[in-house]
């Protein structure tokens, strides 16, 4: 460590993890806003979809 700077706080470090992880959503948000999804969304709701009745009717069946 550099003897010129002085000791880092609990309270710093915590807000430096703070800081860190709202710039990860940031970027997080801006590349989902940007798109460029192989799979639109309506397709894997549609799939789900088909998975849960498939599963309720397996079930409703047995």
């Amino acid at each position: 460590m550099n003897p010129d700077q002085p000791e880092r706080s609990a309270e710093d470090v915590a807000w430096g993890r703070v800081q860190r992880k709202r710039e990860r959503i940031r970027a997080e948000i801006a590349r989902n806003r940007r798109g460029g999804h192989k799979v639109p969304t309506w397709v894997l709701a549609s799939i789900l979809g088909l998975f849960v009745i498939g599963w309720a009717v397996l079930l409703l069946t047995s």
